[in-house]
């Protein structure tokens, strides 16, 4: 009786071993795939970027892959349409951040008010652009962008109004803006809707009752209880702006204007695979990322910074 009871595991033992084990047998699919689809590629990006190809031997000799340390990163530093694609995607920012927060903004205020009519639809409506891919969405508006096909070149000659020139120096911008802006949007709304939809109602019961308006509790209640969400579409929406692409790549072939450099991933393509150089293009490409995540954590820091002071 007592050596049964001297080897039999009590409740504490066999009770402690399989909460231990259980989070780490949960996470394990989400680190593995953390590991392999993103730690993995960046550590062989970063080993590229530090390797070129080199002739060895005199005569006929052989290209191999060699170490050559920072030189590719000197040489993405030099290189003078890097910074010129930095200085059109930020033209491009200025436009597209601020519009699509904007009018993210706007319409989740304005589908949370009370006497608003067709909630339902009006979100659908809204979000449904989200779900159009880059590329389509590019291709949809570059055929309203072409004065050939633009219906919106038809009305204005129809109207004996002079047309559109929506790929011109300036207004590729806006045209290019519009793009992101029209596909963006309806996540940032949700997001601040669904916010906004977990505020208590009897914060707005009891400033109905003080007499305050409808555009005095959006301003003085919900704006300042949404900025925690404000903060985080603010990030994504700088991310995505640093992140263009598709859309002026695939509105290229309709104008001059886009270059084959014209944002600074499509210098990295440029690099990569037009010019053979895939490991420059590695390189320009850690820049990049590596900006990303500086200019995400200070703008993230200067709003967490702006909303500790407001709630002072």
């Amino acid at each position: 009786m007592t050596s049964v009871r001297e080897n039999t595991p009590g409740p504490g033992r066999s009770g402690r071993r399989g909460p231990a084990v259980a989070p780490y047998l949960m996470t394990a699919p989400a680190v593995a795939l953390f590991v392999v689809f993103i730690l993995v590629p960046i550590g062989y990006a970063i080993w590229l970027s530090l390797h070129a190809m080199r002739v060895r031997g005199t005569g006929l000799g052989i290209r191999s892959e060699v170490f050559i340390g920072l030189e590719n990163y000197l040489d993405a530093v030099r290189d003078t349409a890097f910074y010129e694609a930095m200085q059109r995607m930020l033209g491009y920012g200025l436009i597209m951040v601020p519009a699509t927060m904007g009018l993210a903004l706007l319409f989740a205020l304005l589908l949370d008010a009370p006497r608003v009519g067709g909630k339902r639809y009006s979100r659908i409506t809204i979000f449904l652009p989200y779900a159009v891919p880059g590329v389509i969405a590019s291709l949809l508006w570059g055929f309203i962008y072409l004065p050939a096909v633009s219906p919106i070149t038809a009305a204005l000659e129809a109207l004996g109004l002079p047309a559109a020139d929506f790929f011109g120096d300036v207004s590729i911008f806006f045209s290019v803006a519009n793009i992101a802006v029209w596909g963006s949007v309806g996540f940032n709304m949700v997001v601040l809707y669904t916010t906004l939809r977990a505020i208590p109602k009897e914060l707005y019961d009891a400033a109905r009752l003080d007499g305050c308006a409808e555009w005095q509790i959006a301003l003085k209640i919900k704006i300042p209880l949404l900025r925690p969400a404000l903060i985080m579409t603010s990030v994504f929406t700088l991310i995505g702006m640093l992140q263009v692409f598709s859309e002026p790549a695939t509105l290229r072939p309709m104008t001059n204007t886009v270059t084959q450099d014209w944002v600074p991933l499509m210098r990295v393509y440029q690099q990569a695979f037009v010019e053979n150089d895939i490991h420059l293009g590695a390189a320009t490409s850690v820049m990049l990322a590596g900006a990303t995540v500086l200019l995400s954590l200070a703008a993230l820091a200067v709003l967490r910074v702006r909303n500790a002071r407001s709630d002072r």
